[in-house]
């Protein structure tokens, strides 16, 4: 029996254990924290070790590890299995070994991915039913396999680059990398391997399959080079084979939908639905679907999403701009200057390309363990501690017609678990003032 040790429980982990188990293999799961499906997995007879990585575990040989994506291989208890030269997988790549019917649309890059990928998702669902949204967004991929490994399904999925390093045979039909600046240095270390990481997504497409490139980036252009499948250049602002034509979203002489169908604010979020018109177009979905599908689109929760508005002020969460390129780009969503809150988890990315952008913030609020350095970046920034204290003075700061954009430019981890934890309590605490 083949021996598989998973570390990182979450929900990915829980998922490939159990499917893992299912196929026979003798499975053990390990995490730093309590694991609370304890019972559950070890009445499956899958053995479990939380509350650390005790150093016996070790002393086994395994045929494969599978690591939670978040945890980064220098961490000691992974980096000893890398310098062992044991396979290293994820999640993904095990329910693709043993998921034969999935057909995958693969979404990655900096930003917009999240959008992107669940407006693919929607779309999907007009053509089938049983589509799923999967990857970094949605349901553990090993959950749809374990349930039922023969179903057909489509899959929209989002893919981070920590992701791909993992994922040796990954193969979707059809994919995209939106775009590409500084990110996750915390995890790559160099900046180069986060670029070339996300190029991986289109590895072992062939033939059939299609790449979508963004001729707009700069970055993109220089990376996805001698691409292995049919390339399908993309832009808002010149001619492309997907593009902008007297007010229609084009690919070649084929019309997806009329720009005036998305409802979304940005030229950015313009860009996210071509996208996954494209996608859903090669994935087999109606023409009529992808207009009906990108006019009822609402967007996704915590990216520019609207709050409130109290008093004429209007509060917009952007909880999933955990960057400069995403703050950036929900700067430029707006018409006017924005009162904007910022702050977090230090991704050792800086804060320089916001420069250029500080014409667009009329007053910013920081707060968190990047406080200093952003109040370093505009002096007149007030600091506080907590998100809390953040919205009380933009409550009291804001004047008639404002705009308050919470979009923190760092991740959550300073104070939260996760962005969307963040972003819940921005919008309670926005909605406590009504």
């Amino acid at each position: 029996m083949k021996k598989v040790l998973v570390i990182g429980a979450a929900l990915s982990g829980i998922s490939v254990s159990k499917l893992l188990n299912k196929k026979g293999y003798d499975v053990i799961l390990t995490d730093m924290k309590p694991v609370k499906e304890l019972y559950e997995l070890e009445g499956l007879g899958i053995q479990v070790y939380d509350g650390g990585h005790p150093d016996f575990l070790k002393d086994f040989e395994y045929d494969f590890i599978v690591k939670n994506p978040g945890i980064p291989y220098h961490v000691p208890f992974v980096k000893y299995f890398v310098d062992k030269q044991v396979p290293i997988y994820n999640e993904i790549e095990v329910a693709l070994w043993f998921g034969k019917n999935l057909t995958v649309g693969a979404v990655t890059g900096t930003n917009g991915k999240t959008t992107t990928t669940t407006l693919l998702g929607e779309l999907l669902k007009r053509k089938r039913a049983n589509a799923e949204t999967a990857g970094n967004i949605g349901r553990p991929l090993c959950d749809l396999v374990y349930e039922d490994e023969t179903e057909e399904k489509d899959i929209a999925m989002e893919i981070a680059a920590f992701q791909l390093v993992a994922c040796p045979r990954f193969k979707p039909v059809v994919s995209v990398c939106m775009n590409l600046s500084p990110d996750h240095l915390d995890y790559f270390k160099e900046l180069e391997k986060y670029y070339q990481a996300k190029m991986l997504v289109y590895k072992n497409q062939d033939e059939k399959d299609w790449f979508l490139r963004n001729i707009d980036d700069e970055e993109v252009m220089k990376h996805a080079q001698n691409v292995p499948c049919k390339v399908v250049d993309f832009s808002l602002q010149k001619d492309a084979d997907l593009c902008i034509k007297d007010g229609k979203v084009m690919l070649w002489d084929v019309e997806l939908f009329e720009v005036s169908d998305c409802h979304l604010p940005g030229k950015h979020n313009l860009q996210n639905c071509m996208v996954a018109a494209c996608m859903a177009y090669r994935m087999g979905v109606s023409l009529e679907d992808i207009k009906m599908g990108i006019t009822e689109f609402k967007g996704v929760e915590h990216r520019i999403e609207y709050v409130e508005t109290i008093d004429t002020v209007r509060y917009y969460n952007d909880s999933k701009g955990t960057n400069t390129d995403a703050t950036i780009t929900a700067l430029k969503a707006f018409g006017q200057p924005v009162i904007l809150i910022a702050g977090g988890y230090d991704k050792k990315t800086g804060f320089e390309e916001l420069r250029p952008y500080l014409d667009r913030i009329s007053l910013m609020i920081v707060y968190g363990e990047t406080k200093l350095q952003l109040k370093r970046l505009m002096p007149s920034a007030i600091v506080c501690d907590t998100l809390n204290d953040a919205v009380e003075i933009a409550v009291s700061k804001a004047q008639k017609n404002d705009i308050v954009l919470f979009s923190p430019v760092c991740a959550s981890w300073d104070q939260f678990k996760n962005f969307e934890e963040r972003g819940d309590l921005f919008k309670q605490l926005v909605r406590s003032y009504l």
